[in-house]
């Protein structure tokens, strides 16, 4: 029923000559982008570009499984995590490591959209589920 537009936004739907939009959480998931994406940049400028070129390596093998180039991301934003000084909890810091790592990834090699994607959010459901609901959770409260 509901549709997701190209700009992101859901499109509404008139009921009784009203227009009808279904109840979201729209502008806590926007606060919290926005502070992920913030943090994301502070964290740009200290991934080294050998870290993503290994990364695009393990990618564009066709024999490497999900499960493996997953393991060998959660390798790397483990080890990440360890050199980059912060201040902020760990599950934060490495959610936002994976998607500056997949940005950097498919700006490097385009045409690994879909496959870095797919394992990305396959990675964050995996390692981060939990806190990102207790994220939600906390900001709408």
């Amino acid at each position: 029923d509901d549709e997701l537009q190209t700009d992101g936004n859901r499109s509404g739907h008139f009921q009784n000559g009203e227009l009808g939009l279904a109840p979201t959480n729209e502008d806590v998931i926007r606060i919290i982008a926005a502070q992920l994406a913030e943090i994301g940049d502070q964290f740009d400028k200290e991934i080294q570009g050998r870290v993503v070129n290994d990364l695009v390596q393990h990618f564009v093998n066709e024999n490497l499984s999900r499960e493996e180039i997953i393991l060998h991301m959660s390798r790397v934003v483990n080890e990440l995590i360890r050199s980059i000084p912060s201040d902020m909890e760990p599950e934060r810091a490495m959610l936002v490591l994976a998607m500056v790592l997949t940005k950097k990834i498919v700006n490097t090699v385009p045409s690994l959209l879909h496959r870095a994607f797919n394992i990305t959010v396959n990675y964050m459901n995996q390692q981060f589920h939990n806190y990102v609901v207790e994220m939600v959770s906390a900001v709408s409260s």
